[in-house]
């Protein structure tokens, strides 16, 4: 990141000196800043509130971040840029975090386009490596997405914004319900108001690397609510570029967080990709040349409460009819099968009868529908001639 002039000559904490704009979020802005006390760089990140809230959330916000960060600072790890201090002034904390020198992927994907898939996975294997970490010590990232990952010249990939997104990632920052993400990358579960847990950051992850190597997020609609409802409820859009790292994918991106993959089913399937072990299928079309442009759904959005219940009464709807589906055709496979079963076991004593003879099926189907009209015919004439001689008798 190249710092930008901003709020030169202020010093947090009377020891963090802040020299420049680093960049700007949903929920906050980085500054460059110089530890006075340490001389080396930091980043510092000012909690801004740029989406919409009462005075009741930025209060709980203020509380959790702070809370919140601190645990984040335990994080110790080369893949994840680790959070020194908390501070509050102005009524709001203030992160200080390890400054790496890179670019968001965000920015390397709206700069170059779309990714190969060996470097994707890379990326992947390294944010892996992160995510194990943090999960290990009990931290759910819960914002995974390309704004939030750094990746430095030599490809090498470094999880951000830990302080902040373990909170404004819980499902429960307010006492509406609303919810606070970025939906193109948010977990179905989240949406239906489940506990976040590792598997939502496993979900995320698999978002970020679809987005990277394809050029767009896998359920991005435009718009916040709609991209939430085909997150839960739709397939991700058909990959052109993915090649050997759909498969992954795919795990990743399991709306079932128990089939989800895991850390340890994913991390070799990267391997074989990063190392060019894994092949493209032998049908997969060339895929088009990459174009740079924006990359959309990294907004964060507040979702209300109301809003969220109708999207998970949908998926409810909509999971619920597929289930009677599936079930409706499981009952008749069935009963085929039963008939099947019936019509081929043998009479009790009997031997097994081979198929049966052509002249036989003939006389079944042909043969004895014929005698059987001919009867019907004779009957009717007989019973013809009888009413014509009654009624000869009467004359």
């Amino acid at each position: 990141m190249s710092a930008d002039t901003g709020r030169g000559n202020r010093v947090l904490a009377g020891r963090y000196a802040l020299a420049g704009l680093l960049g700007r979020g949903g929920m906050g802005t980085v500054w460059l800043a110089t530890d006075q006390v340490l001389g080396r760089q930091v980043a510092v990140k000012e909690l801004t509130f740029s989406v919409e809230l009462t005075d009741e959330e930025r209060g709980i916000l203020r509380e959790r971040t702070m809370r919140e960060a601190r645990a984040a600072a335990r994080l110790d790890h080369p893949h994840v840029t680790t959070v020194y201090d908390v501070v509050e002034e102005d009524g709001k904390p203030w992160l200080v975090m390890k400054h790496v020198s890179a670019r968001s992927l965000q920015e390397v994907l709206e700069e170059r386009g779309p990714l190969p898939p060996a470097a994707v996975a890379r990326i992947g294997l390294d944010l892996l490596e992160a995510l194990d970490a943090a999960h290990a010590i009990g931290i759910v990232h819960r914002d995974v997405k390309p704004a939030n990952v750094l990746v430095d010249a030599a490809g090498r990939a470094c999880l951000t914004d830990f302080g902040i997104a373990t909170t404004t990632g819980d499902s429960s920052l307010t006492t509406q319900g609303a919810l606070i993400g970025s939906p193109a990358y948010m977990a179905p579960e989240r949406a239906n108001g489940s506990t976040p847990g590792p598997p939502v950051d496993l979900w995320s992850l698999g978002a970020t690397l679809y987005t990277a190597v394809e050029g767009r997020p896998p359920f991005d609609r435009g718009e916040a609510m709609a991209t939430l409802l085909a997150v839960v409820s739709e397939h991700p859009a058909p990959m052109l570029r993915a090649g050997p790292l759909e498969p992954v994918l795919r795990d990743l991106l399991t709306k079932e967080p128990a089939r989800r993959g895991t850390t340890g089913s994913v991390r070799p399937q990267l391997q074989a990709v990063a190392t060019g072990r894994a092949a493209a299928p032998a049908d997969a079309p060339a895929p088009p040349p990459p174009v740079p442009g924006p990359v959309p759904g990294n907004s964060m959005t507040r979702i209300e409460g109301d809003d969220l219940r109708a999207v998970a009464s949908a998926s409810r709807a909509l999971l619920g009819s597929v289930a009677r589906d599936a079930r409706d055709h499981a009952r008749v496979l069935a009963d085929r099968r039963r008939e099947r079963k019936a019509s081929e076991r043998p009479a009790a004593g009997r031997p097994v009868a081979g198929p049966r003879p052509r002249h036989r099926r003939f006389r079944r189907w042909v043969v004895i529908p014929v005698l059987t009209t001919v009867v019907l015919v004779l009957v009717l004439l007989v019973g013809a001639g009888l009413a014509l001689a009654a009624l000869l008798d009467l004359f």
